[in-house]
């Protein structure tokens, strides 16, 4: 191109200085010169359309790189769906096969079945005592048992054992074929498949439970707040025979969990299966110092302790039905 350039001012400089026809270059030269000049200005436009038909492919190239690129995500977007949705129809199967095996599981009558695992005393326990020759008796919820052989019955509208320690309720239990309940056991009972604070709802509601109650039952028993927390004192039987005290089992309509264990906030403290001593749910006096509703927790005494105030239930394991 730039040879071209230079012949036509080359020709142009003679023609403008008046040289003679003899003197300019060949005619012919020329012309091919023109031609050569034309044709490379061609060549130069096909180039650079060839040029600009490469760019506009490697535009579509790229292009086609992108939607192939955007696929493969939406590939990888649908696997991680189809995983996630795999995964779900796992947990489904899984909590449908939990149903099934929940349908097949059994308590007895006086218990219920609680988070499909573990069957759970309705009522707080009241006592039977077994004699050696294999009789069943009555037992006064107001006495301790000492070291008389005892067995929890669970049942409605009675008066539930006080008086009685860890050791002596973890034994009543053995011997009636259950065991006391495991913490998280109790709760489950307590809480029920939404945790709730308290066995009727989140919200506290007053006297929905037999707790609250006004007047400490050993100082009226008593007379007086001096001296008389003792030991001895507070397992003297007369203080639960006062009114408003201990209530029957079930008397508080209300105090019901979603799986239909009675009374685990208020009434009695309820022994849990703890050998350093841990008593849930409060009793009649309270059940929140030491926390709300099923977090009541008192830790305060050794699994041998007894009072007035502290009871049980049962747990068990659950039978497969036939």
């Amino acid at each position: 191109m730039g040879n071209v350039r230079a012949a036509l001012a080359l020709a142009a400089s003679l023609a403008a200085c008046g040289a003679p026809a003899e003197d300019a270059p060949d005619a012919e030269a020329a012309d091919v010169a023109m031609g050569d000049a034309q044709d490379a200005m061609v060549d130069a436009r096909d180039a650079v359309a060839d040029a600009r038909e490469a760019m506009v492919d490697d535009r579509n190239t790229l292009g086609d790189a992108r939607e192939t690129m955007v696929d493969a995500r939406e590939t990888i977007e649908d696997a991680r769906d189809a995983m996630v949705d795999a995964r779900d129809a796992m947990v489904d199967a899984r909590d449908a096969m939990d149903v099934a095996d929940a349908g097949m599981l059994r308590c007895p009558s006086e218990m219920t079945l609680v988070a499909g695992r573990v069957c759970v005393d309705r009522w707080e326990a009241t006592l039977e005592e077994l004699s050696p020759d294999g009789g069943v008796g009555a037992w006064s919820p107001y006495h301790t048992p000492g070291a008389r052989r005892v067995r929890a019955t669970s049942r409605p509208g009675v008066t539930p054992q006080g008086y009685v320690s860890g050791e002596q309720a973890q034994a009543a239990c053995r011997n009636a074929g259950k065991r006391l309940c495991a913490l998280d056991e109790w709760l489950a009972a307590c809480r029920g498949p939404a945790m709730l604070t308290y066995p009727y709802g989140m919200t506290y509601a007053a006297r929905r439970c037999n707790e609250g109650r006004a007047v400490h039952p050993v100082v009226q028993f008593f007379g007086t707040s001096t001296g008389v927390f003792t030991f001895e004192n507070m397992n003297h039987p007369g203080i639960n025979m006062q009114a408003d005290t201990v209530a029957r089992t079930g008397a508080f309509a209300g105090c019901v969990s979603p799986d239909g264990a009675f009374d685990m906030v208020g009434n009695l403290h309820e022994w849990i299966a703890d050998p350093n001593g841990t008593f849930k749910g409060g009793f009649y006096v309270d059940a929140v110092r030491n926390g709300p509703g099923c977090l009541y927790t008192t830790t305060a005494h050794a699994f041998s302790y007894r009072d007035y105030s502290t009871g049980f239930r049962c747990c068990a394991d659950p039978a497969r039905a036939p």
